[in-house]
């Protein structure tokens, strides 16, 4: 009896040792106040795969994307450029393919992302106003493919 309920008690422990553990998603704070983002406010039909994805490493899958970049360049021309210039060289707002960060968080997929969704100081509101959260993603790999900077101040690329 004693062994039927070892090898249970084995079984069982296996069993559970081969769930696989779901990765918590990371957590987005707002790039002034430190104050967690609420994603309700996200327009639309931006919650794809790969923005799941995004939420699980804090990398932005389509960095290396050929076709994101293409899709990311559209729309940053059509909602960034006006500030940032259409080469990311800054206008009224910063230059974004340097290696100067005004948010150091910047440097990050996670950072970038941010500020993007909640917005930053001066002119810089929220973008979930205007772009889906996987829109932003798509912007944000064609800011990272068009950067000029230092490669070791990439932490995306770490």
């Amino acid at each position: 009896m004693k062994f039927k309920t070892l090898l249970s008690g084995a079984a069982l422990t296996l069993t559970v040792m081969a769930i696989p553990t779901a990765q918590a998603d990371i957590t987005l704070r707002h790039a002034l106040t430190g104050e967690v983002l609420d994603l309700s406010f996200a327009k639309k039909g931006g919650h794809t795969d790969k923005f799941k994805q995004f939420m699980q490493t804090g990398k932005n899958p389509y960095n290396s994307d050929g076709e994101a970049i293409k899709k990311g360049e559209s729309l940053y021309m059509t909602g960034c450029s006006g500030c940032h210039g259409h080469e990311a060289e800054g206008k009224l707002g910063p230059g974004l393919a340097d290696d100067y960060w005004t948010y150091p968080r910047n440097s990050t997929d996670q950072g970038l992302f941010e500020l993007l969704f909640g917005g930053a100081n001066g002119m810089m509101g929220p973008q979930y106003v205007n772009f889906s959260t996987d829109d932003m993603l798509h912007i944000m790999a064609f800011i990272r493919h068009i950067y000029k900077g230092d490669p070791k101040k990439a932490d995306w690329l770490k």
